[in-house]
């Protein structure tokens, strides 16, 4: 459109407003002062150079030295595939039926429908290719009619283990009630809880009473057994991620939840009651203590604070001193000091063995001293081995045993003390495992020493030993 170059436009331009404004002067100065004026007042209004670039580059395009408009393309009407057909032709396409693949006569449709799209649609294409394409869909429809359907069938392997992953009612096998029961209760752990009550009835300087001794015996495993159920109960979600614990009853689904508080009340209110009726109420309400100490103090605190180890020790430290008082009906000195060998005696045995579990206990989110204060660790299972020594001596002064018992329990003493403080200087797995091995034995020694030396009498007189109180040598 505009031919004539940039530079000669610009400066017929110039020349012819510059002519305008010698002969208008007097009216454009005082147009002039309008507008500047008006621009001042309203400075949205002035036209700028951006506006100016603007409208040249929207408007008009440069190549060379000339300046040429530039118009928007009008956007043309894109022709579908299906616009382009004939409508007969696309009647016909309707008028195709389904084809089955497994059925042969309808292979000869598509070549006919085939035939009639060809010249109409594209060009001519080469005889070879005609013929191909009614011998691929032959073949293709062959194998169609000769594949066999996929039908999935399921062995009874993987319906086995799709049920195994899915909920289903628990069926439980009557057989495996008493397995099931002895590990709930942890029974090993009851069998030593009734082993030191024994021996606290049998330290007690009265004489020996074989029913009683049963029934105490009886009432303090059923305590027992009721507290570690209510304990598993409760440490279930923490059991499973502990490789020591993750086979537990509870865990494993081997028994409901509430089978397992039902047997820990058919365990704990019959045992309570028959120490509290058969023996004294003394030892009932210890009995009932020591439930309440290690399902509701113990349990909760193994995951708040170190101090659990101290309250399971204490809790440890209860059969003894109940097997006592269901002999004398009271609480003497000698019961006390029975339970303080159980007291002293449990932190190098759970110390030692809790510092090999230390991965099961931090996967558990348990606050164990082994974990969160490994040199306390050490150094608590070293104090309480070296206090067996004092306790031991304390015992012929409390006229509980002779002077014989500090003796001949020295080597024992001195040899779980020597194994504690190589743990506090090792502290490794190795020392550790030899230290709570040596725990397992020592404790029954101890007490059979114990009750080799037992005093009959409180006041120093001999009068001979009670009957059965004295294991035959």
């Amino acid at each position: 459109m505009y031919k004539t170059p940039c530079r000669r436009l610009s400066g017929f331009v110039g020349v012819h407003v510059k002519q305008k404004l010698l002969q208008n002067a007097p009216q454009s100065n005082q147009t002039f002062s309008c507008l500047i004026q008006l621009h001042r007042r309203d400075p949205s209004t002035w036209l700028t150079y951006q506006h100016l670039n603007f409208l040249k580059r929207l408007y008009v395009t440069k190549k060379g030295s000339e300046l040429h408009q530039r118009a928007i393309p009008k956007q043309s009407h894109i022709m579908n595939t299906v616009d382009e057909k004939d409508d007969s032709l696309e009647t016909e396409v309707e008028r195709i039926s389904a084809i089955n693949p497994l059925m042969p006569d309808s292979v000869s449709q598509p070549d006919f429908v085939a035939a009639k799209l060809q010249p109409k649609l594209s060009t001519p294409q080469p005889a070879m290719e005609k013929k191909t394409f009614p011998e691929r869909t032959a073949s293709q429809a062959e194998a169609c009619s000769v594949e066999p359907p996929h039908i999935y069938v399921e062995t009874e392997e993987v319906r086995q283990a799709r049920l195994d992953r899915q909920w289903k009612q628990l069926k439980l096998d009557l057989s495996e009630l008493p397995d099931i029961y002895s590990r709930l209760s942890k029974i090993k752990l009851t069998a030593l809880v009734v082993i030191t009550a024994a021996a606290g009835f049998s330290m007690a300087p009265v004489p020996f009473d074989p029913i009683n001794f049963v029934v105490s015996s009886l009432g303090t495993g059923l305590a027992s057994c009721a507290a570690n159920t209510i304990n598993q109960y409760f440490e279930v979600p923490f059991d499973s991620n502990m490789n020591r614990t993750k086979n537990r009853p509870l865990v494993r689904g081997q028994i409901s939840p509430l089978h397992a508080v039902s047997f820990a009340l058919a365990c704990g209110v019959p045992g309570v009651a028959l120490l509290t009726l058969a023996v004294n109420p003394l030892t009932g309400f210890l009995g009932a203590l020591n439930i309440f100490l290690y399902t509701c103090c113990y349990t909760p605190l193994k995951r708040l604070s170190i101090t659990n180890t101290w309250i399971g020790a204490l809790v440890g430290a209860i059969p003894p001193v109940m097997g006592w008082t269901a002999a004398t009906g009271c609480v003497d000195p000698g019961a006390l000091l029975l339970g303080g060998f159980l007291y002293s005696w449990q932190f190098p045995h759970f110390n030692a063995l809790s510092w090999n579990l230390r991965e099961d206990y931090s996967r558990g989110g348990y606050r164990m001293m082994s974990v969160t204060h490994p040199s306390m660790c050490k150094r608590v299972a070293l104090r309480h081995s070296l206090a067996l020594i004092g306790l031991s001596t304390m015992a012929p002064v409390l006229d509980v045993t002779t002077w014989t018992f500090p003796v001949i329990s020295l080597p024992i003493n001195l040899y779980i003390s020597y194994l504690a403080f190589r743990f506090y200087q090792k502290g490794d797995r190795n020392s550790a495992r030899k230290l709570f091995f040596c725990s397992l034995w020592h404790l029954p020694m101890l007490l059979l020493l114990a009750l080799t030396c037992k005093k009959y009498n409180r006041g120093g007189e001999d009068s001979g030993p009670a009957p059965l109180t004295v294991p035959a040598n």
